[in-house]
């Protein structure tokens, strides 16, 4: 995974709730065996209408969300099965952070085993969040450090995160290579308790 420190970048909004992940991602699109290449299905039946064509209608279709890294939504983003192709899909379009009020309890564990960064804020903070992401040139700053999401306008608000999920973040590591650093210990305990014939 890569490392996340500090991220500035452009938002983008949908002001919706209960955002399930069979909307995030399609079930028919979950046969990929790799973690690479959903992004192009990323919220697939909303983004295209039945023609195949983009709809101009979704949010992300707008020209002033493209290149967006931040994503804005409302309450409960990512309910609905458990699949981690959710996040898979979400990063693979460009998003390094989610914000919403509050996220499916799977959802964003997955997303922080993958390097993806879900943070919750107050509903009347991520409101603002959505009114500023209908501006093509509003950006954001989070700084996992400092536990901290703030713009250049005088917004600042802190969020809270797991320690032990935020050192796994700052160093770009997921749970195996965590065990990569206990290596030489684990090798000396199978020494000890596993001796082989």
């Amino acid at each position: 995974m890569k490392p996340f420190t500090i991220h500035r970048g452009k938002t983008a909004g949908i002001d919706r709730a209960n955002i399930d992940t069979d909307q995030i991602i399609p079930k028919q699109f979950l046969k990929r065996i790799e973690r690479t290449g959903f992004g192009q299905f990323l919220f697939y039946d909303w983004r295209y209408l039945s023609d195949g064509t983009p709809n101009p209608e979704f949010e992300l279709n707008r020209p002033e969300n493209e290149g967006a890294t931040i994503l804005v939504a409302d309450e409960n983003f990512g309910c609905g099965s458990s699949r981690e192709h959710a996040p898979w899909a979400l990063q693979d379009y460009g998003f390094r952070v989610i914000i919403a009020p509050s996220f499916a309890d799977i959802f964003y564990n997955n997303c922080l085993k993958n390097g993806l960064l879900p943070i919750r804020l107050d509903k009347e903070d991520v409101r603002y969040l959505l009114r500023q992401s209908e501006r093509a040139d509003y950006e954001l700053t989070v700084s996992l450090e400092e536990q901290r999401v703030f713009d250049d306008e005088g917004f600042s608000r802190p969020f809270d995160i797991d320690p032990y999920r935020k050192q796994l973040l700052l160093k770009g590591w997921d749970e195996i290579d965590l065990t990569f650093v206990y290596e030489a210990h684990i090798a000396a305990y199978e020494r000890r308790h596993c001796p082989r014939p």
